[in-house]
């Protein structure tokens, strides 16, 4: 948390980092006793999601949306406490981040083989929808999915398979066609690790 801020801080208005930190404790109140499988407090994925984005010096809504992008998901949070509280365009962008990760979710358990061609291209589609509405939710997205692959060797091996080629065919295509050509190589490079671990080394 102390990094996200110091990085906020060298960018933003004051004024702006004291609304980040109010999200930051929103947010660990909202996921507190929650553990990722990795075993690690559930409040570093969304705190390292937007240190991703704030190293892309991103605007406050974004990294406030990164913070909060979860607790609809997984917590006793609703998306009007999120609007009373913080505001529509932030309330808009976590509802789409929201929306996203429940598509990934059903895309998850419905291709729990390979052959996944259907619902990845699903998922593309979706994915450029949401980005012409407001490409900030699709940045969001991927910094949540690079964090993820940081931590992806504790999930059983089919899904480790899943998501990294999903990674490589979905995700670093979109970090590239955005131009953020660091994403972009990171969620290659990690991909790759899983999908041919030979090569790799």
């Amino acid at each position: 948390m102390e990094e996200l801020l110091s990085k906020a801080k060298s960018y933003l208005p004051f004024d702006k980092v004291s609304i980040l930190e109010e999200a930051l404790a929103f947010a660990r109140e909202a996921h507190d006793g929650q553990k990722r499988l990795s075993g690690e407090p559930y409040i570093e994925h969304p705190v390292s999601t937007a240190l991703f984005l704030a190293e892309l010096n991103m605007d406050l809504a974004t990294l406030v949306a990164a913070v909060l992008h979860d607790v609809v998901e997984d917590c006793n949070v609703t998306i009007e406490q999120i609007q009373n509280k913080f505001g529509l365009e932030i309330t808009t962008l976590v509802d789409g981040v929201t929306k996203l990760s429940k598509m990934d979710n059903v895309a998850m358990e419905t291709n729990i083989n390979p052959d996944y061609e259907i619902g990845r291209s699903e998922n593309l589609r979706k994915m450029l929808v949401a980005m012409a509405k407001d490409i900030r939710v699709v940045l969001i997205k991927l910094a949540d999915r690079l964090h993820n692959m940081q931590t992806l060797n504790v999930l059983p091996e089919n899904k480790t398979m899943i998501i990294a080629r999903e990674t490589l065919e979905v995700y670093a295509p979109l970090a590239h066609r955005l131009g953020i050509w660091d994403m972009k190589w990171r969620l290659e490079d990690m991909s790759f690790r899983y999908l041919d671990p030979e090569n790799y080394k």
